[in-house]
């Protein structure tokens, strides 16, 4: 139960049933009632106010549930129940959750879920200047130039991209660690530079490690890995 009043999208974020931003938007559709009036942006609810969307009640959830997925090629990174092969179909618990940002389904490796609406804005925020770190393997042997380039920056649509950290793993495989989250970023830089990406696997996201954990299983976050994201965000 909360102690004091509670801004209306913090709150439904709080109840597992979206993010923040995703709240923000039932908001602006008139879905959202507290005490039988629509609710408006910066309306406050306390413990004892009724808060519908749609026709559900909300209630903020009290135990908070951080998970690891190892999401594989061609799973889809949605909560939309008329797609098959998503990222919750990988994941069996009873309780409503909804993944940390996104991976295309090109894409495999590391995502975050949880039911805490109200962190995953923060972790997507670029002030907090969250890394993630990914494993590339591109289609022809890479040249210093172009390693030195996607370090430094480079133009994509007119907006250069922010200094990231590189190491060469192999001839066609690099490593590289970005603050940004510009769609399909990785990709569109490399084919910038001429390359094609045969695989693009993310290995760490806001210093929690991929590390060991199979293709398609899942695990929950220790402690400290929960109260390093936590400190990260505040």
């Amino acid at each position: 139960m909360q102690n004091s009043l509670t801004r209306i999208n913090k709150y439904i974020a709080e109840s597992g049933l979206c993010s923040r931003r995703q709240a923000d938007d039932l908001i602006d559709q008139k879905k959202v009632s507290i005490n039988g009036k629509t609710a408006k942006h910066g309306d406050k609810v306390s413990p004892n106010d009724i808060v519908k969307v749609d026709t559900k009640t909300v209630h903020p959830v009290k135990k908070e549930i951080y998970i690891a997925l190892h999401k594989p090629f061609g799973a889809i990174t949605t909560t939309s129940k008329e797609s098959s092969n998503t990222v919750l179909d990988y994941i069996d618990i009873k309780e409503r959750i909804f993944p940390i940002g996104r991976l295309d389904v090109e894409s495999s490796g590391l995502i975050l879920l949880t039911n805490n609406g109200s962190i995953v804005n923060k972790l997507l925020k670029s002030k907090h200047k969250i890394e993630k770190e990914y494993l590339v393997t591109v289609n022809k042997p890479l040249t210093k130039e172009a390693l030195t380039r996607l370090e430094t920056g480079l133009k994509i649509d007119n907006k250069k991209t922010l200094p990231a950290k590189v190491k060469k793993v192999s001839s066609n495989q690099f490593t590289i660690t970005i603050i940004q989250g510009l769609n399909r970023q990785i990709r569109r830089m490399c084919e910038a530079l001429g390359y094609h990406v045969k695989i693009l696997k993310r290995v760490r996201f806001a210093g929690i490690d991929l590390a060991k954990l199979p293709r398609g299983k899942w695990r929950y976050l220790t402690n400290s890995e929960i109260m390093l994201i936590t400190k990260l965000t505040s």
